[in-house]
């Protein structure tokens, strides 16, 4: 199997596997209890903390363990809308994950919110001014923005957007769920007030994640029955997934500051330079440099990229159409129409997420098998008498 679609999950790494193991095992006391056992566990949940802290540039009781990034952009909006409740508007931007743009649309039926939407350019940037349009004194609480786009990997200026948003009296929360572990990122000097991450989005596990929240604001928990999280999010803490994802950021931390990532855009570029000369008619969307490193958003004329991962899933090459959130709809993609693609190109394109693990070798079969895929599939729309454009 040659794996590119690492922004929809990504392996388990070996060091988090074997740091969670005793916890799956021997070690499997509740950390809220008071005996000898359960402090080891209690310590390794502390220690999950301090190294996702670290990766974050937080400390680490700014850090709530979540059952994943939904739950932490839910937690998030609701903290804030509740935190601000004569404030009833909130600020998104047209390519937004559903997490966000769902749970807004629910506000909004259920509690009287309104919401605008900043729209993006063909390369996936946002308008700072039509944002800063958007903002209503005395009514808008809350800004959620992702760090990084799931599909086109477009990367936002969160830093320079909390610049302009400090003196306006509103939240500032960011889906980070892309590009932790990808980019360097700092909350305190990026100026946000919540940050939601996902650990097996960088070689953690599933079905745990993680919640910046600002010591200077007030968390709503979403879960009630329990000082867990020191009162914020209430059940039994899921030990081993935490440790792993503790690993995983320590481990990620790491690769940052050694410019580990630099080896992935190196890949990638390579990759998307390799299809671009060998095939006609491929574009690739989004920023050319401002994205993350890890992620290649192309487009093919003239072939329906659903039939190409068909194709390419029985070579064993998974990738996908876009967000894993998507996969089997019958639309085109609503952040690639929200950059202005006509639906031809929308439905042309196709993700492929590199990671550390995907080697040279395994690029070099990918590229072969999926120009010949391509290829094929262009012969026999215009066979059919369809134009295939170049």
């Amino acid at each position: 199997m040659i794996y590119l679609d690492n922004n929809a999950t990504t392996q388990l790494h070996p060091e988090a596997l074997e740091a969670m193991m005793p916890f799956l095992t021997d070690a499997y006391a509740n950390p809220s209890s008071g005996y000898a056992s359960s402090r080891r566990v209690k310590k390794a949940v502390d220690l999950a903390r301090d190294q996702v802290a670290s990766l974050l540039g937080a400390h680490p009781e700014e850090i709530i363990f979540t059952s994943g990034g939904t739950e932490a952009d839910n937690t998030a909006i609701a903290s804030a809308t509740a935190c601000l409740p004569q404030k009833k508007h909130l600020v998104a931007s047209t390519p937004e994950h559903p997490a966000v743009i769902q749970f807004f649309e629910m506000l909004e039926q259920e509690e009287g919110h309104s919401f605008s939407l900043v729209p993006v350019d063909g390369e996936g940037q946002l308008d700072l001014d039509q944002l800063d349009a958007m903002i209503k004194p005395n009514e808008t609480a809350l800004v959620s923005l992702m760090w990084a786009n799931n599909e086109t990997g477009v990367i936002y200026p969160i830093a320079e957007i909390a610049e302009r948003l400090a003196h306006k009296g509103v939240f500032f929360h960011t889906d980070a769920v892309q590009a932790v572990g990808k980019t360097p990122i700092n909350v305190h000097d990026a100026g946000v007030h919540f940050l939601a991450l996902s650990g097996h989005k960088f070689h953690g596990p599933k079905g745990v994640g993680a919640l910046y929240a600002s010591s200077n604001v007030r968390l709503k928990p979403r879960f009630i029955g329990g000082a867990q999280e020191l009162g914020r999010r209430g059940g039994t803490e899921n030990v081993a997934s935490i440790v792993g994802l503790g690993k995983a950021a320590e481990l990620m931390t790491t690769k940052l500051a050694t410019k580990g990532q630099e080896k992935v855009r190196i890949e990638r570029d390579y990759f998307e330079a390799s299809l671009t000369a060998r095939l006609p008619g491929v574009r690739v969307n989004g920023h050319p440099e401002n994205r993350l490193t890890n992620t290649a958003n192309v487009a093919f004329d003239g072939i329906e990229s659903a039939a190409l991962l068909i194709m390419l899933d029985q070579e064993e090459i998974c990738a996908s159409a876009g967000s894993a959130c998507h996969t089997g709809a019958l639309h085109s993609s609503p952040v690639l129409a929200a950059m202005g693609f006509d639906r031809e190109r929308a439905l042309g394109t196709a993700r492929f997420s590199l990671s550390s693990f995907t080697t040279r070798e395994e690029l070099d079969q990918a590229i072969k098998i999926i120009a010949s895929s391509v290829e094929k599939l262009r012969s026999m729309r215009s066979g059919s008498g369809v134009s295939v454009s170049s």
